[in-house]
């Protein structure tokens, strides 16, 4: 399967502190090289693709100095970006990625894939029940409603790249999770707080 991380947008959300998002480091590493590790180990990902814009110059230059595979997109909208990368790729099924998920591991994106069932499912999106998040001191801005419950949508995507492209509707199966890896988005200065902090208790644990 081919995977694309998203790093093409403006990141507004983070204000005027002169670092690109993806580029901010969680722990010792930028958080884009992060995903990129935790996709790249995964036995179930073939080649890792990401988009960046004008908007992410830096995080480009990074990425090509790492060997990543880029797709230059406009960074207007996610939409746009995400159909502009699905004509360059070739695979069936893409999982998609935000490069803001620091906290991401491989053993998450091997769970995620393996859940997958191609054919029968034609996307997936990775959630996370509203309670942790909330107990992770973060307020989400919108959730689902799943089975009477309330799920935080993660942005962890799998799609049918040829279907996606011609405009079908996918009916979209929810994978259910109460994983923190999944719940920390890093869009503010105080999200990336939250992830440096739960990396630093993560690393102290046994």
């Amino acid at each position: 399967m081919q995977a694309l991380i998203n790093a093409g947008g403006k990141g507004t959300r983070m204000g005027r502190c002169g670092i690109e998002k993806p580029m901010q480091k969680v722990g010792d590493k930028p958080t884009i090289q992060r995903v990129v590790d935790a996709l790249s180990a995964s036995e179930h990902i073939d080649e890792v693709f990401v988009s960046v814009s004008d908007h992410t110059l830096e995080t480009e230059e990074y990425l090509k100095g790492m060997g990543v595979r880029t797709i230059r997109t406009s960074g207007e909208s996610f939409m746009d970006d995400l159909h502009t990368a699905f004509e360059r790729m070739d695979g069936d099924y893409v999982l998609t990625c935000p490069s803001d998920l620091p906290l991401i591991t491989t053993h998450v994106v091997d769970a995620f894939i393996e859940y997958f069932v191609p054919g029968t499912m034609q996307s997936a999106i990775a959630v996370i029940d509203e309670a942790t998040v909330r107990g992770l001191g973060i307020t989400p801005s919108y959730t689902r409603e799943n089975r009477g419950f309330q799920w935080v949508l993660s942005g962890l995507c799998i799609m049918n790249r040829p279907r996606t492209l011609a405009g079908d509707y996918l009916e979209e199966f929810l994978f259910e999770t109460n994983w923190p890896e999944l719940a920390v988005n890093v869009n503010t200065p105080r999200e990336l707080d939250l992830a440096r902090s739960y990396f630093r208790e993560r690393g102290r644990r046994p």
